[in-house]
């Protein structure tokens, strides 16, 4: 019994030219043995059937020289995107094909092109060595760096260091790490294992630094936790007191001592500052409730002692000297009577009342001033004895007219000028 086979395919139509280009390089004798022409010499390449044609012989192995035409031009170009060691076992294969291929063509072409194909491959490995050297350089460098800057971070100031965030930059940096060794350019091992015991020994220093930190920052935490409950319980202590300067004054100090006390972590703080201020307040709505009452009196008062201003305002210009005092001695009373202003409202209420006790009290001297006998008994005589002394300067100038002498009569002028306007102050006095 046969057995079916399922039909070949038929092969692709040869390209005319191709055939034609390559055609020169093969024969078929009488025997129907195929030739190949390889440079100076002719060897057998295979045998046709008696059933097909010469044509069909040669078009055999033609498509053989064109299949390897095309593994040599694949190899040409692929010479540019692969490496020179992929390139130069290519090449190895195919000289190994073309060394005696049953194939028609110019086969002695095919090898020259990979003779030129080894020369640009070899120029190319110099490229590629090159580059992979400035490959690995870089990478050695990026290593180095991510490295050094990961000992910078475990040897920083733990009392300066930003904990959270130099610990994600230290992720970062393994991050970092990870990405060169998987894509960039390898190390040699012993230089990446030396370079990765750096970074690995940073990273120890760093955790080791960071849980000390905590460690330490939860004592101090604590005892500030415990300072500020001291605060809290003497701030409610207070909170009933109603010597408003005394204990408002030691609030602030109670303020300052909370601030220098520290943090005791957010949630912790959070909490004892309300408590805190929760402690302070009934002290300063006490305050304010007695002040605001203080207030309203004052208002009352200021009223009052505005209306006694006016009233000894209205004494000025002061026309009786006695009559004006006895006045001000009662407005006086009524003033004590009345009580205190607040303090911004002192200069508009004490301060003009004294500008008016003032004023009577000048109209006083002034009128003592001119009522007093022995005063009165000095400025005469004073008086008399300026006279003389101006009569007789009087009878020197004209003796000076007569001499004509300039400089002394200039000098007794200027004398008698003296004595005249002091004259004039003491009658004003009398």
């Amino acid at each position: 019994m046969s057995t079916a086979h399922p039909a070949q395919p038929a092969p692709a139509p040869l390209d005319p030219a191709a055939v034609a280009k390559a055609r020169p390089f093969g024969r078929v004798d009488d025997e129907g043995k195929v030739w190949l022409k390889d440079g100076d010499t002719e060897r057998v390449v295979g045998h046709y059937a008696a059933s097909g044609t010469e044509d069909d012989a040669l078009e055999f192995y033609i498509r053989r020289y064109i299949d390897l035409d095309t593994q040599v031009s694949l190899a040409e170009t692929r010479a540019h995107h692969v490496s020179p060691e992929e390139s130069r076992k290519s090449i190895a294969s195919l000289r190994k094909e073309l060394a005696e291929p049953a194939a028609v063509g110019d086969i002695a072409a095919l090898r020259t092109r990979l003779d030129k194909l080894e020369e640009v491959v070899a120029v190319r490995a110099k490229e590629y060595a090159a580059q992979r050297a400035a490959a690995k350089e870089a990478a050695l460098q990026e290593r180095t760096q991510i490295v050094e800057r990961a000992e910078e971070i475990a040897n920083a100031n733990p009392h300066t260091i930003h904990w959270q965030n130099t610990r994600a930059e230290l992720n970062d940096l393994f991050e970092n790490w990870k990405r060169a060794q998987r894509q960039g350019a390898r190390i040699d091992r012993p230089t990446e294992e030396a370079l990765w015991r750096r970074f690995a020994t940073a990273r120890s220093t760093f955790d080791r630094a960071r849980r000390n930190h905590y460690k330490e920052l939860d004592v101090r935490r604590s005892q500030v936790k415990a300072t500020k409950e001291k605060l809290i319980a003497e701030a409610a202590a207070l909170s009933s007191s109603t010597d408003w300067r005394e204990t408002g004054d030691r609030y602030r100090e109670l303020m300052d001592e909370w601030k220098r006390a520290g943090r005791a972590g957010r949630r912790d703080d959070d909490k004892l500052w309300e408590r805190f201020m929760a402690a302070r307040q009934p002290f300063y709505d006490a305050r304010d409730a007695h002040f605001s009452q203080v207030d309203s009196q004052y208002a009352e008062n200021l009223a009052a002692k505005l209306e006694l201003v006016a009233e000894a305002e209205a004494l000025l210009p002061i026309t009786n000297v006695d009559e004006a005092r006895e006045k001000l001695r009662e407005i006086g009373e009524r003033w004590d009577e009345i009580g205190f202003v607040a303090r911004g409202d002192i200069a508009r209420t004490e301060g003009r009342m004294r500008e008016i006790e003032e004023k009577v009290r000048a109209a006083e001297n002034d009128r003592w001033n001119r009522t007093d006998p022995e005063k009165q008994q000095r400025s005469s005589g004073m008086a008399a004895q300026l006279e003389a002394l101006i009569a007789e300067l009087d009878e020197e100038i004209a003796q000076a007219q007569q001499a004509g002498d300039e400089k002394k009569l200039t000098e007794l002028n200027e004398a008698r000028a003296a004595r005249v306007a002091w004259l004039e102050q003491v009658n004003k006095d009398l």
